[in-house]
């Protein structure tokens, strides 16, 4: 019997939707990059995009356990001297909550080429609404 292995256009990627409503941001994060890499499939494949597109609404409403609101730093460096910017976990969950669901997924994906496609499937929105409606994503619980 030989080993099944995926091709890059034959595999079938569905839409799901995921309320973010009073998740942890971590269980969530790992859920989500398991499903964008196509794990949870029979047919995943190491070398193969196999994942499902994932969108994520209420990103607004995400909880941290514990004192990451404000211990924990999130870093960005322009590369220029005296570049390095801090944030911390709270001030981004109020202005830009969208990053910091997309920074959690990116840190557990692949960091190569194909890792970067894959995390072009992830759709994140604050709030409830999002374009998405004529793919018809199935309800995702997590």
């Amino acid at each position: 019997m030989k080993t099944y292995s995926a091709k890059a256009g034959a595999t079938n990627q569905e839409w799901y939707i995921v309320d973010a409503s009073d998740k942890i941001l971590g269980r969530l994060a790992s859920e989500i990059a398991l499903r964008l890499r196509g794990k949870h499939k029979a047919i995943y494949t190491p070398h193969v995009d196999t994942g499902d597109f994932i969108i994520v609404v209420n990103a607004e409403k995400i909880s941290l356990t514990g004192k990451k609101l404000t211990d924990k730093i999130y870093y960005s460096y322009s590369g220029y001297p005296g570049g390095l910017r801090e944030t911390a976990a709270g001030k981004m969950l109020a202005e830009k909550p969208e990053n910091l669901i997309r920074i959690a997924v990116a840190g557990m994906m692949p960091k190569n080429n194909l890792g970067r496609r894959m995390l072009k499937k992830l759709k994140v929105y604050a709030g409830n609404a999002h374009p998405h409606e004529a793919q018809c994503p199935h309800a995702l619980s997590v």
